[in-house]
């Protein structure tokens, strides 16, 4: 097999997506989800508005004469390293530039940065071939245990 397209198992398949890894605020990840959703659904699978947030961790940079730091942070001078928290936000989205416009636009739009970093990659996703009323013993629904404690 030279491609994942031609790829079927009795487990499922894969499809070709391109995912977007936002670096963001934690706070910023709904907002950003959001406005996103008003374009896409963010599928997978049967569900919908799925991401994937990291833990919080650190952004650095050294921002240049001219940049909004230089010009909105009062005594901030250019070439000074800044280094702030930040997490990953990850969603996928079908390989269709016109959604990726959209999808773009809609987090340039709503992003606390005016120069977000923003990784786009070419991944396979699965696609699992399951039933929702299997009573394979692995199953949250099977296992005694249930789903993990909520977040939010």
């Amino acid at each position: 097999m030279t491609t994942l397209a031609s790829y079927k198992a009795t487990s499922g398949t894969f499809i070709p997506v391109w995912t977007l890894e936002i670096q963001t605020l934690h706070e910023d990840t709904d907002r950003i989800l959001d406005a996103v959703m008003q374009v896409h659904p963010l599928g997978y699978g049967r569900y919908q508005r799925n991401a994937s947030i990291s833990a919080v961790g650190r952004e650095t940079a050294r921002p240049e004469a001219g940049s909004t730091t230089t010009t909105h942070v009062d005594g901030f001078q250019a070439g000074e390293t800044e280094t702030y928290p930040m997490v990953e936000l990850k969603i996928s989205i079908e390989r269709d530039a016109v959604v990726l416009e959209k999808v773009m636009d809609a987090i340039l739009e709503v992003h606390h940065y005016e120069e977000p970093v923003i990784f786009l990659r070419e991944d396979w996703v699965s696609r699992a071939a399951y039933d929702p009323n299997s009573d394979n013993p692995h199953r949250w629904w099977n296992n005694g245990k249930g789903l993990p404690d909520r977040i939010t």
